[in-house]
C-alpha cells in the first residue's frame, strides 16, 4: 500500500537561505524578527548573518563543515543559523535548556564539528569541546571586521543544512542529518498548501534541540512574515499566550502535549487569541482529541487545526490532516493525512512488501524529505535507512518503526511504535536511555522505566527503582536526575522497589511492573509505597 504525495517541481537550486535571501532584497525593511524588545528587519537580519558566514569561511569552517549553535532564543541564533547555512555549512543545534552532562554526551555524538557558537551564558554548557567556541557578536556585529554582503558560496539542495538529535533504540543519541532539498520541499509545501505570505507571522513555542523547532524557525522567513522569539528556554504556556494575545500572530507550530496547555491557559481566562489563528500545525505524539475538542468546536475558534505527521530523520514531517474533518469519539484515533509534496508513504510488512488496502503495516517514508542518515551511527539503526524496488525502480525509504493503516478516503493513520521507543510531550524517547542514567546514580541497584498513564491520558513515564540500600527520596532522585537529562526524558514518577521482576525468558517483566504501577496507591513513590513487583507470568 502507498500513499502518494503531490509532485511538485523545485528550482535548479533548492536552498532554503536564498529564499530568505529573496525577500531581503524584495522587503528589506520588513521587520523579519523580534524577541525581547529587540527586532531586526530583513536587511538588517541579512547583513549579519553575511557578516557571519565571512567570518566562518575565514576560519576555513565553509560548505560541508558542521557548527554547533549553543545560544538562547535570541535575534542572535537566528542570524548563527542564517550566517551558517550561507558559508554552506550545516548547523547542530545544541539546546541550553539540556543539563551540562547531557551537553557533554552530545558534543561527543558529533564527528567532525568545527566550531560552537555560544553567548557568555552558554558557553560554559560547552567547555567540554575540543571545538573552538565563539561569541556571535564577535562574529556578526556591526564592527566585525567582515563584508555585509552575501559570500560567493555555491550551495545545493545535496548539501546538509542541520542535524539534530534524536534518541536512539541503543540508549545513545542519533545525529540525524538533514539536507536543503528536503527542508526545502518542506517549508514550500507549507507555503503552498496552506498559503502562507507575508503576514503569516509566527511564533516559536518549542525548544531549540526539538526538530519541530527548525520548521517552525525557518518557516516564516521562507515566506517573509515575522518570526517571534520567546527568551525562554523551556516550553512556557503563560509566556507563549500573552505573546499571543500582544502580537499579530498567525502560525504557531507546537506538539500536542504543548498545544493542551496553549488550550487550558485560553480556557481559563476566556480568550480568544489561539482560536483566532490561521493557522496550528501539531503532532509528535497520539492526539488526545477530547483535550481540545470543547474548544475546537466553540463558535470563535476560526483557525485550522493541522493534525501532523513526520519524524527527525525525514525533515519532521510527512503528512497533514485539516482536523475539521474528524468526529472524535467514534473510537478511531484521529488520522494525520496525506503526504506532503514529493512524498510517498509505504505501509510495508516484515519483508518490506507492501500490505493490502487497509491492512496495517510499517510506516515507510520515501520521497525528497528523507535525510542523509545519521552522522554517527553504522550500527542497527542506520539499517532503517534502506532501498526497497517499485515497479522496477529502487527508492530510498526510511523505516519509521511507527504502525499504521490507511482509511478508504487515503488518509494515514497512526497505530504507535512498534519497538520499544515511545513518544512522551512529543519527543521521541527510549527507556534504557534513562535507565542507564538511573542506574549511574549513587545509590541505585537497577532500575526500570515503563510507561504509564497520567490522569489526563497522556502517556508519561513511571521508573521502578531498586536502592542499594535505604529507600531513596522521590524528590532527591528527580533533582540528581535533572543534571543528567533534559526535563523531557525525566519520569514523571519513581517508586522503590525491593527488585524487579523477570519473565521466563530472563528480561525484565515490564508488564508485571505496570500491574504494579496500577496496585500503587495515588502519589506513592520512593519515598513511600515501597514494594516488591513480582507477579508471576508465563512466557512472552
Amino acid at each position: 500500500m502507498i500513499l502518494h504525495g503531490k509532485r511538485v517541481d523545485l528550482p535548479p537550486e533548492p536552498v532554503v537561505h536564498r529564499r530568505f535571501e529573496a525577500h531581503a532584497e524584495a522587503t528589506p525593511d520588513a521587520v523579519a524578527v523580534r524577541c525581547a524588545g529587540r527586532r531586526l528587519t530583513y536587511a538588517e537580519l541579512d547583513a549579519a548573518a553575511n557578516r557571519f558566514a565571512h567570518a566562518l569561511a575565514a576560519r576555513g569552517h565553509g560548505r560541508g563543515a558542521k557548527v554547533g549553535i549553543c545560544l538562547d532564543y535570541s535575534t542572535d541564533m537566528l542570524v548563527a543559523v542564517l550566517g551558517t547555512l550561507k558559508a554552506g555549512a550545516a548547523y547542530v543545534p545544541l539546546d541550553p535548556a539540556y543539563p551540562a552532562a547531557r551537553l557533554r554526551l552530545l558534543l561527543g555524538q558529533i564527528p567532525d564539528l568545527a566550531v560552537i557558537v555560544a553567548s557568555a551564558e552558554t558557553a560554559p554548557l560547552v567547555a567540554s569541546s575540543s571545538a573552538e567556541v565563539v561569541d556571535p557578536r564577535r562574529l556578526s556585529g556591526p564592527s566585525a571586521e567582515h563584508p555585509a554582503t552575501a559570500p560567493d558560496v555555491q550551495v545545493t539542495g545535496d548539501d546538509l543544512c542541520y542535524a539534530v538529535f534524536t534518541s536512539g533504540s541503543t540508549g545513545t543519541p542519533k545525529l540525524t542529518a538533514i539536507r536543503h532539498e528536503g527542508w526545502f520541499n518542506l517549508l514550500n509545501w507549507l507555503t503552498d498548501e496552506y498559503g502562507l505570505h507575508r503576514g503569516s507571522h509566527h511564533l516559536v513555542v518549542s525548544a531549540f534541540g526539538f526538530d519541530l523547532s527548525q520548521r517552525s524557525l525557518m518557516a516564516p522567513l521562507f515566506c517573509g512574515a515575522t518570526q517571534h522569539l520567546m527568551p525562554s528556554r523551556n516550553v512556557d504556556a503563560m509566556m507563549a499566550y500573552r505573546t499571543l494575545t500582544e502580537h499579530d500572530i498567525r502560525v504557531v507550530h507546537c506538539a500536542s502535549s504543548t498545544l493542551y496547555l496553549l488550550v487550558d491557559r485560553e480556557t481559563a481566562r476566556g480568550g480568544k487569541a489561539l482560536a483566532g489563528l490561521d493557522h496550528v500545525l501539531f503532532g509528535g505524539e497520539p492526539l488526545k482529541s477530547e483535550r481540545i475538542a470543547h474548544w475546537a468546536a466553540r463558535e470563535d475558534t476560526t483557525c485550522t487545526l493541522l493534525h501532523q505527521y513526520g519524524v527527525a530523520e525525514c525533515t519532521d514531517v510527512a503528512t497533514s490532516y485539516d482536523l475539521a474533518g474528524y468526529r472524535p469519539g467514534d473510537g478511531h484515533p484521529a488520522p494525520v493525512g496525506r503526504p506532503a509534496h514529493n512524498t510517498d508513504i509505504h505501509l510495508l510488512d516484515a519483508r518490506l512488501r507492501g500490505v493490502a488496502p487497509g491492512e496495517r503495516g510499517e510506516i515507510c517514508i520515501a520521497g525528497a524529505g528523507v535525510g542523509a542518515g545519521y552522522l554517527n551511527g553504522s550500527g542497527p539503526e542506520s539499517e532503517r535507512f534502506t532501498t526497497i524496488e517499485v515497479d522496477g525502480v529502487p527508492q530510498r525509504l526510511y523505516r519509521t518503526g511507527d504502525l499504521g493503516y490507511a482509511t478508504p478516503d487515503g488518509d494515514l493513520v497512526v497505530l504507535g511504535r512498534i519497538d520499544a521507543q515511545v513518544k512522551v510531550r512529543g519527543m521521541r524517547i527510549d527507556p534504557v536511555d534513562v535507565e542507564r542514567a538511573l542506574g549511574r546514580l549513587d545509590g541505585v541497584r537497577e532500575a526500570a522505566v515503563v510507561v504509564t498513564p497520567a490522569e489526563t491520558g497522556e502517556a508519561e513515564l513511571t521508573a521502578f527503582v531498586v536502592p542499594e540500600g535505604d529507600a531513596l527520596a522521590e524528590d532527591e532522585v528527580r533533582e540528581r536526575l535533572l543534571r543528567t537529562l533534559p526535563r523531557t526524558m525525566v519520569p514523571a514518577r519513581f517508586i522503590g522497589v525491593t527488585h524487579l521482576p523477570l519473565s521466563p525468558h530472563g528480561k525484565v517483566d515490564r508488564a508485571a511492573l505496570l500491574d504494579a504501577f496500577h496496585d500503587c496507591p495515588a502519589g506513592s513513590g520512593t519515598a513511600a509505597g515501597r514494594r516488591t513487583a513480582t507477579t508471576t507470568r508465563g512466557t512472552r
